[in-house]
């Protein structure tokens, strides 16, 4: 997931301490300490007061909608409202749903079962909330990737601030609006990106840090977190590979993979980066990949569902990738079906990289955008030693309908989470967790995964009034030390 590729979290990241604006009145400081506050004033709210804050948050989401729409377009320069609709709203929305209808339940004391040298006594684990938790969010799906984590920091019985992304300002002014109109400050707050840098955020003493972006940026807030000792949740990024296997239907692998890739025009963390083909079936993957494309958008430049590139910056970005490849020796095999100009938007068609090697920067860094390199291979096993001699993938994508193959792929390659036979769907599971591993993240959160990530599992025994430790204190020298050693020391 990328927040920017050139660390836009910590642009801006210290102003001196006497500049305009910069106070221990600052919004940041503020509005930390007022939560910090009200969670001493209540440590652990019941689960009434959680699902009633769920539903107020759903129903703000569902009422604003459109104004959250145009928003997110608007800063897109032209982002296609199904998209939002279907990715943003539609998950985070049935997301909440999920967790209201079972937060009761998962707020239960947990049963543990001390051993027999313990008894007698009993054994819960009690789910508490961490306090004030902090959320940075990225521009790519600004709504889904605030009000995920939001849920389940609620759902935990937590306060949160959330900070959006300074390539978002436009959907950053209409969350903070809304969130100002749903809840009290003191309970969620939205910091925007003229309020506060990335840097001076994450060097907060939170309870609890969730910051999806790049992993670039991802290392910078672990090390602010660091200084506090502020656990943190990273979803970062990474390449996530699509493996097509050697007897899968290619009109079924290419038009999922197809959907994958497009959606938000590549701006995806789980789209898939990169195709890894048998080699005597890249032709025929190209060739189904572009009549995929062409029955998906006939038209691209002019059709209002075929999404911008966010920025210039990150359109200059990928014409360098697309530039440095063909250098490079790659074969491109641009994807537009009706031919159009792009010259006048940041509207980027579809580019298949043939013939790419890890020579090519297109290779060496998450893609973020609509370039597919497609990389051949001679067996399963060569493509899964491809996967794993790189950095762990946030998703990895499996093509094929037998079983054995499956579990081969899942059982000798490591990612953050596996599709077979889709791409991208994997994610708006609320029943699944979500979350990288290695270079593209750690921790996970969504449905029962996010409401652990936010609470404390404290152990607790319980002892009744007869004490039958009592029976192993000193003095050691005694007949039930060397009866407990000789039972139990085998």
């Amino acid at each position: 997931m990328q927040e920017s590729f050139s660390g836009d979290a910590y642009a801006n990241a210290q102003a001196p301490p006497n500049a305009p604006g910069v106070s221990p009145q600052n919004p940041l400081d503020r509005i930390f300490e007022a939560q910090k506050h009200a969670f001493e004033n209540n440590r652990l709210p019941p689960s009434n007061q959680r699902i009633q804050q769920l539903k107020r948050l759903k129903q703000a989401l569902v009422q604003s909608r459109e104004a959250i729409v145009s928003a997110i377009s608007r800063d897109f320069s032209g982002r296609a409202r199904d998209e939002t609709l279907l990715a943003e709203l539609l998950p985070s929305i049935e997301g909440i749903r999920y967790t209201a209808r079972r937060v009761k339940r998962w707020m239960r004391p947990e049963r543990r079962y001390p051993g027999i040298l313990f008894q007698p006594a009993k054994a819960r684990i009690f789910h508490q909330p961490l306090g004030v938790v902090g959320i940075i969010v990225p521009w790519n799906y600004p709504l889904y990737l605030a009000v995920g984590p939001l849920t389940g920091a609620l759902a935990a019985g937590n306060r949160a601030m959330i900070k959006t992304s300074r390539n978002a300002p436009e959907f950053g002014r209409i969350f903070k609006n809304l969130m100002r109109e749903t809840f009290n400050e003191d309970h969620v707050a939205v910091i925007t990106a003229e309020e506060a840098s990335g840097a001076a955020f994450s060097e907060k003493p939170w309870d609890h840090l969730l910051f999806t972006g790049s992993t670039v940026t991802g290392r910078r807030v672990m090390g602010a977190a660091a200084k506090q000792l502020t656990p943190v949740t990273l979803e970062l990024g990474g390449k996530s590979p699509a493996i097509i296997s050697p007897k899968v239907p290619m009109a079924d692998a290419a038009e999922r993979i197809a959907f994958g890739k497009q959606l938000n025009a590549g701006q995806t963390c789980v789209a898939p980066d990169y195709v890894l083909c048998p080699k005597e079936r890249i032709e025929a993957f190209s060739a189904a990949f572009q009549d995929c494309i062409a029955a998906m958008y006939p038209r691209m430049a002019d059709n209002p569902q075929y999404t911008s590139i966010i920025s210039h910056q990150q359109y200059k970005r990928l014409t360098t990738l697309l530039t440095d490849a063909e250098t490079k020796g790659a074969r491109v095999i641009p994807v537009n079906p009706s031919g159009e100009s792009f010259a006048r938007s940041r509207k980027l068609p579809l580019y298949l990289i043939l013939n790419a090697n890890d020579d090519m920067q297109v290779m060496q860094e998450e893609i973020f955008g609509p370039l597919l390199p497609v990389i051949p291979y001679e067996s399963l096993a060569d493509a899964a030693a491809y996967v794993n001699a790189r950095p762990r993938p946030l998703a990895l994508y499996f093509f094929d309908y037998d079983k054995s193959n499956i579990h081969f792929i899942l059982t000798q390659t490591h990612s953050g989470g596996a599709m077979i036979n889709d791409t991208l769907m994997h994610v708006a599971q609320d029943d699944l967790p979500f979350g990288g591993i290695g270079a593209s993240g750690m921790g996970q959160y969504h449905g029962r995964e996010g409401f652990l990530t936010f609470s404390k599992a404290k152990g607790v025994m319980i002892r009744p009034r007869f004490n039958s430790g009592r029976l192993v204190y000193p003095p050691y020298d005694r007949w039930i030390h060397r009866l407990v050693y000789r039972l139990f020391i085998r």
